[in-house]
């Protein structure tokens, strides 16, 4: 938005300042008590005081700019009315030389904007009709759309929600002229998250979506079939808590993934041409420069780009994908707004099945969690105490002036102790939960290790400690506890064992020193360990953490992998959207540039931490699909002869070779200044150097994304085979491939299990009816030599 100096001309002497106060020193003449010339040609017609305007007065500069209102000592302030010679008018609310206070501006153009002011910048609630005719009524903030607001095009359609720095950002609903609605998640401008897609003819499609494009499951009703649940929906999918669990998912990158199964992935390239639609634009909301439209596919909608520079969004007619059948329903999943798996089920199959998946989690989760005493109001409270604990302990040790740690900083007596009574204290304040003492563990140590992570105390406390509360997520384990992340996903908090905190308490010191020593560590990032007491005698162990899931780019695969194989694979009918995959069920082999494998095998025989006497970690493995452009290639492996590129479009071949060009990202070299500098919870190292540019540090560009540093463990780009079955591959002759460029995000964690008495008895007992190389509990140099070789030989092979 022009603001008031901007439209001032440059020639006057106030330009880029505030009109006031008027310099009343060179007065040509006075030819009456109430008027005056200035030597610049400016006049003021009104009252005085002493020698300055006050009160009412017109001053009119000589650029033929007009103030007529409230004057004092000297500066424009009350109400008036401003004329610019362009034709452009505010009457309203002015303060010091400023708009500021409730106003309206009127352009020559037709627009108009009438709300409130701060600064000459549009800033508290406002209406603003634009030169084509839309209009927005809403929050803005420093001149944007900022906050709650509603978007009027002038074709119809309409879009009721939140904002952020003028684009459509967080939950919204947009509504289009033809009847199609889509309800759900944003970011940027871009639909992003999880959503319900509702088209006009009666259809469903609930799901999520990736900067504008469908990325993930999803579930699509016809129009004509029974009305869905929104809650039988979050149940299919796995979200067990409902509606909420899913809707409230509205972050940039949030720990939903996908799961697809290895014969239901493969469809003809004619097949999912068919079913993925024509390429259409989506794109983001601007209103002072044309912004370029992005592709997308994702429902059907597509952005037309005025001669304003306003954007308006439209359906494609209401057209829901109808089948011929609506008495089915269809699961679906996507990548990148491309249709990789179909499953056709009736309707009367969800709630049964439903409602059986539901009572069996129940039930095995009543029977696992050793916490179950928190739940429901509970579960608040302890929510609660957490927050004020982690904001009071944040903020008594960070003005502590920086110093090295101390061998008294570390151990179960170097903690900080509060009591936190319902009514508030001297040193606390009053709360709504339930009387509790608070204890942190070493907190000179993590204070440090956090400054090492490059975390902000005050961010650090924002994301966890702030209004809008954490989330509570199921367990991915079969340990019981309970997991709370962040709103904006950055941190993860898990409730220990008794066994753990000591564990953890004991390694600390050979971790912080790891830490120091190491700064592209692929173990889990440790940023604060604390304790609450209740009652009495009730004390929950909570360790907090960086989430290695909040990235940039959706995560649709998780493994969990321990490089053991009895018992590490998945129940094909517990799978659901937030299942993370074992060991067995990883179908795909990785190739890396030489050099960052080479990077990451070095660290990871670093951070075994053979001597620490650790058994049970894993290497968490996220993995982000890129679509091909020929959607799935299917390629011979490599070092197969006689193999012509043409059968696959891929490539050409050399000395038998079938060379793998990236279809979807791209190695550059590394530039500081065009990559973001945001520290996350899971980054900290340096740019890594690849072998294919000769050694030097990278990016990795990657499209309709932008440009990404490549750290260890963070945005790097490999590349999956997965290898066919006969009856996939329709052939007899040759072995066949998919093949999917990837970025891959990965890191260490579990490292809190001792190899005790209580394990050196698991691993005999299971030793008389397994092989003993199989079962996950051995010894920790058996454990961690096994680790490395599953890696290199499993999901990393060298390349020949």
């Amino acid at each position: 938005m022009t603001c008031l100096r901007n439209l001032i001309d440059e020639d006057s002497e106030i330009n880029a300042k505030p009109l006031g106060p008027v310099s009343c020193i060179d007065v040509e003449n006075v030819e009456r008590p109430n008027k005056k010339v200035f030597s610049n040609g400016d006049l003021y017609v009104g009252d005085f005081k002493e020698v300055l305007p006050h009160g009412k007065g017109k001053y009119t500069w000589s650029n033929g700019m007009v103030y007529e209102g409230d004057w004092e000592a000297g500066k424009m302030t009350g109400k008036g009315l401003l004329l610019w010679p362009s034709g452009e008018r505010y009457n309203g609310d002015i303060s010091g030389g400023y708009l500021h206070g409730f106003g309206t501006l009127t352009s020559p153009d037709g627009s108009m904007y009438e709300g409130q002011w701060r600064m000459n910048i549009q800033h508290g609630f406002g209406r603003k009709k634009y030169s084509n005719s839309d209009v927005y009524e809403g929050e803005w903030k420093e001149g944007e759309h900022e906050g709650n607001g509603r978007y009027f095009w002038n074709n119809g359609n309409k879009y009721t929600g939140n904002w952020k720095r003028g684009k459509m950002h967080g939950r919204g609903v947009m509504e289009w002229v033809n009847g199609d609605k889509y309800n759900g998640c944003w970011l940027n401008g871009l639909r992003h998250g999880s959503g319900i897609y509702q088209y006009a003819d009666g259809g469903y499609y609930f799901g999520t979506w990736t900067r504008g494009l469908k990325d993930g499951k999803g579930v699509f009703y016809p129009a004509g079939s029974k009305r869905p649940s929104l809650k039988k929906f979050c149940i299919s999918l796995g979200y067990d808590n409902g509606p909420k669990s899913v809707l409230s998912q509205c972050s940039s990158l949030n720990l939903e993934g996908s799961t697809v199964k290895k014969r239901s992935v493969r469809r003809s390239v004619s097949e999912k041409i068919s079913v993925s639609g024509v390429l259409r634009s989506s794109g983001r909301i601007s209103h002072k420069s044309a912004e370029s439209s992005r592709h997308s596919d994702s429902s059907r909608e597509s952005m037309h780009h005025y001669s304003s520079g306003t954007f308006s969004f439209d359906s494609d007619g209401g057209q829901s994908e109808v089948q011929e059948s609506t008495a089915v329903v269809y699961e679906r999943e996507y990548m990148q707004g491309v249709m990789i798996k179909e499953r056709v089920r009736g309707y009367t199959e969800l709630p049964k099945k439903a409602e059986k998946k539901t009572k069996h989690h129940a039930k095995e989760t009543k029977k696992s969690s050793c916490f179950g005493i928190f739940k429901g109001k509970n579960s608040y409270h302890l929510m609660l105490n957490l927050q004020l604990g982690i904001r009071y302990t944040v903020g008594k040790i960070t003005p502590v002036p920086k110093r090295e740690v101390r061998t008294a900083d570390f151990g179960h007596r170097a903690r900080i102790t509060m009591f936190f009574p319902r009514r508030g204290s001297q040193f606390t304040p009053p709360h709504k939960s339930v009387d509790f003492c608070w204890k942190d563990y070493c907190p000179m140590v993590f204070r440090n290790l956090r400054e090492m992570f490059k975390l902000d105390a005050a961010e650090y406390m924002m994301s966890i400690c702030g209004d809008d509360g954490l989330t509570e997520i199921s367990s991915p384990g079969k340990s019981g506890s309970i997991f709370y992340l962040s709103l904006d996903d950055r941190f993860v908090i898990k409730t220990l064992k008794k066994s753990e905190l000591k564990v953890l308490l004991k390694m600390l010191p050979k971790y912080y020193n790891h830490v120091k020593e190491h700064e592209n560590t692929l173990i889990t990032k440790f940023f604060g360990l604390h304790q609450i007491t209740v009652h009495g005698k009730r004390k929950v162990r909570f360790v907090v953490m960086g989430n290695m899931f909040c990235t940039e780019l959706r995560i649709h695969r998780r493994y969990d992998l321990k490089g053991s194989t009895h018992g590490r694979c998945t129940d094909k009918d517990k799978i659901h959207e937030n299942t993370i995959l074992k060991d067995l069920d990883l179908s795909y082999e990785f190739q890396m540039d030489k050099s960052l494998q080479k990077f990451f095998f070095h660290q990871i025989a670093l951070d075994c931490m053979k001597s620490q006497h650790i058994i049970d970690y894993s290497l968490l493995l996220g993995l982000h699909f890129r679509a091909p452009e020929q959607l799935n290639g299917l390629l011979k492996p490599p070092m197969m002869p006689n193999i012509e590129s043409s059968s696959a479009g891929q490539g050409p071949t050399t000395d038998g070779e079938v060379l793998f060009p990236s279809k979807g990202l791209l190695l550059v070299a590394h530039e500081p200044s065009s990559v973001s500098t945001d520290p996350g919870p899971h980054i900290r190292g340096r740019p890594l150097r690849a072998f294919s540019l000769g050694d030097k540090e990278v990016d990795v560009l990657v499209p309709g994304t932008g440009r990404l540093q490549v750290q260890l463990g963070v945005n790097m780009p490999a590349q999956a085979n997965q290898k066919l079955s006969r009856d996939e591959a329709d052939s007899a002759e040759v072995e066949l491939f998919e093949v999917y460029d990837v970025v891959i995000y990965m890191g260490i964690i579990d490292i809190l299990q001792e190899y005790n008495a209580k394990k050196k008895a698991e691993h005999a007992c299971k030793s008389v009816k397994f092989d003993p190389l199989s079962i996950s509990v051995v010894e920790p140099e058996l454990y961690a030599q096994r680790f490395i070789n599953f890696l290199k030989q499993k999901v990393f092979p060298e390349q020949p």
